[in-house]
C-alpha cells in the first residue's frame, strides 16, 4: 500500500483539481494506509504513511499547479518560525554530543550526522504546511476543505461503526498485523481505531468532522444530498459511541458554538485557545495552571480518569525538571529527554506533544512548532473585518476553531499529523490572501481619492 499510494496520487491529480487532489491525498493516507509500516533506505529518512503522502502531494502540486493563485505578502513572523523549526533540531543535535550514563543504561549522543537527519525530517514534516499555505487561497478553497473532511468521515464512519460492534481488528485483517498498541477499553467496550492506529486520534478527528459539518449546515450546504443538520447529528452520535471523553467535551462545546455564535466571537475564542496553548509550558513551570482543579473535576466523572490525569501531571513535572537543564534547545533525540531512575530504568510517560517537543528541541523548538500552527489563527482573527461575505466568515471561523483545538489537544496528547499542518497552512494562506486583497482595495481607494483631489485643484 505504501508503494501503491503514489500511483493513487497520480490518478487523483490527473482527474481532479489540485486542491481536491491534495486534500484526498493527505486524508486518504491518514485514514487508509497501514500504521507502523516503514520503507527505509540507508542515509534517507524513512518512508511511512505520513512522509509518502507529503512527498507525493508535493510532486503532484509541482506538476499540476502552474502558477500561484495570488500574490502572497511576506509574513516575516511565519518565515522566522519556519527557519527556527528547521534550525532547532540541528542545533539541538550539535549541542547534545555527550552520552548519558545512568546506572547500567547508556543513552547515546546525538552529534552532527543525526543533527542533519533531524533537520531533514523537519523539512519533510513542513511540506503539508507549505502546500496548504500556497494552494488554499480562495474563498471556495475553505469550503472544499470542509466538504472533503465531512464526506471522508461519513464514509469512514461505516468502518468505525463496524469496529464499535466487532472490536478494533480491521487493520490486522487487511494488513496482517496489529499496530502494536494495547486495546483501549472504555465503559466496558473497545474503542475503535480502524487504520489511524490510535482510538484517541480517530475520535478527535471525528469531532473535527462534526464541527466542519456544523459550519456547512449553518450556510445551508447539503453534503451527499443530505441535510446539514442530519449529517451533524449523525457524526455527533458516532462521536459519542467512540467513548473518548475529551473529544466529546470538545464536540459539546464547539458544535453549538459554530452553529449559533457569531464568526467574530468564534475567531476570538480560537485566538484565546492558541494563546493558552503557547503559554502552557510557562504556566506549568510557574505552577499557575489549575492542575488540582482539573483532577478534582475529572474525579466527578470517574476515579480512573482522575488518577490518569493526575499521573500525567506528575510525569510532566518530572520531565520539566529534567528539561530545565537544557531549556533553550532541549536534549535531542534517542530518548535523552526522558527521566531515568538510578538503576537506569526509564519510567517516563510522554503523552503530550508539547512536552515531547520541548524535551527534544527545547522551548525554542516548542515555540517554532506550536507557533506555526497558531499564527494562522491569529492572522485570521485580525482580518475578519475585511471579509464582507457572511458565508466565508462562518467557514473561516470554523476552520480557525478546528486548527486551534488541534493545538489544545497537543497538551494532553500528540495529534499533529500532516493533515493538521495542511489545515494550518490553508488557514494562513487564505488569511494572507484576504489581507492582500484588503490592501489592494485600500490602495485603489487612496489613488482614486488623490485623483479627485488633484482634479478639484
Amino acid at each position: 500500500m505504501l508503494v501503491v499510494w503514489p500511483i493513487v496520487v497520480i490518478v487523483l491529480f490527473s482527474t481532479r483539481q489540485p486542491g481536491s487532489a491534495t486534500l484526498l491525498t493527505f486524508l486518504g493516507a491518514q485514514l487508509l494506509l497501514p500504521v507502523g509500516a516503514v520503507i527505509k533506505f540507508e542515509m534517507i529518512p524513512p518512508f511511512d504513511k505520513n512522509s509518502i503522502a507529503s512527498i507525493s502531494a508535493l510532486v503532484g502540486c509541482l506538476i499540476s499547479v502552474r502558477r500561484p493563485k495570488s500574490k502572497r505578502r511576506k509574513f516575516w513572523l511565519t518565515d522566522l518560525l519556519i527557519f527556527l523549526f528547521v534550525l532547532c533540531p540541528f542545533i539541538s543535535g550539535v549541542l547534545n554530543d555527550d552520552p548519558i550514563v545512568v546506572g547500567g543504561t547508556v543513552v547515546p549522543a546525538v552529534g552532527l550526522y543525526d543533527a542533519l537527519s533531524s533537520a531533514e525530517n523537519a523539512m519533510i514534516f513542513l511540506i503539508p504546511f507549505f502546500i496548504g499555505r500556497s494552494l488554499f487561497r480562495e474563498a471556495a478553497d475553505i469550503e472544499t476543505i470542509m466538504r472533503i473532511l465531512v464526506v471522508g468521515w461519513l464514509f469512514y464512519s461505516v468502518l468505525i461503526l463496524f469496529e464499535i460492534r466487532m472490536g478494533p481488528q480491521l487493520h490486522e485483517w487487511l494488513y496482517g498485523y496489529s499496530e502494536g498498541l494495547a486495546i483501549e477499553v472504555r465503559e466496558g467496550a473497545m474503542r475503535p481505531r480502524v487504520f489511524t492506529g490510535n482510538g484517541l486520534l480517530l475520535t478527535f478527528f471525528e469531532m473535527t468532522a462534526a464541527v466542519a459539518s456544523t459550519a456547512l449546515w449553518r450556510i445551508g450546504v447539503r453534503v451527499l444530498n443530505l441535510n446539514g443538520g442530519f449529517v451533524t447529528a449523525y457524526l455527533s452520535v458516532v462521536l459519542v459511541w467512540c467513548r473518548s471523553l475529551g473529544a466529546i467535551l470538545y464536540g459539546i462545546t464547539l458544535v453549538p458554538l459554530v452553529r449559533f455564535a457569531s464568526p467574530q466571537m468564534q475567531a476570538r475564542i480560537a485566538s484565546g485557545l492558541v494563546l493558552v496553548s503557547l503559554l502552557y509550558p510557562m504556566l506549568r513551570l510557574a505552577d499557575l495552571f489549575p492542575t488540582q482543579f482539573l483532577v478534582e473535576m475529572a474525579n466527578n466523572v470517574s476515579t480512573d480518569r482522575s488518577n490518569s490525569l493526575e499521573y500525567r501531571f506528575m510525569q510532566e513535572d518530572l520531565l520539566l525538571k529534567h528539561e530545565i537543564d537544557r531549556f533553550a534547545f532541549g536534549w535531542g533525540r534517542f530518548g535523552r529527554n526522558r527521566v531515568y531512575s538510578e538503576d537506569g530504568q526509564d519510567h517516563s510517560v510522554t503523552d503530550g506533544r508539547w512536552i515531547i517537543t520541548m524535551g527534544q528541541f527545547g522551548f525554542v523548538g516548542f515555540l517554532a512548532e506550536f507557533g506555526l500552527i497558531a499564527v494562522g489563527v491569529f492572522y485570521a482573527g485580525s482580518i475578519f473585518n475585511r471579509i464582507s461575505s457572511e458565508r466565508e466568515r462562518v467557514l473561516l471561523a470554523a476552520l480557525s476553531l478546528i486548527v486551534a483545538i488541534n493545538l489544545v489537544e497537543c497538551l494532553p496528547n500528540a495529534p499533529i499529523i500532516p493533515w493538521t499542518l495542511l489545515l494550518a497552512g490553508g488557514l494562513l494562506g487564505r488569511s494572507e490572501a484576504i489581507g492582500f486583497e484588503g490592501r489592494q482595495r485600500s490602495s485603489r481607494r487612496s489613488a482614486f481619492g488623490f485623483q479627485k483631489l488633484e482634479g478639484s485643484l
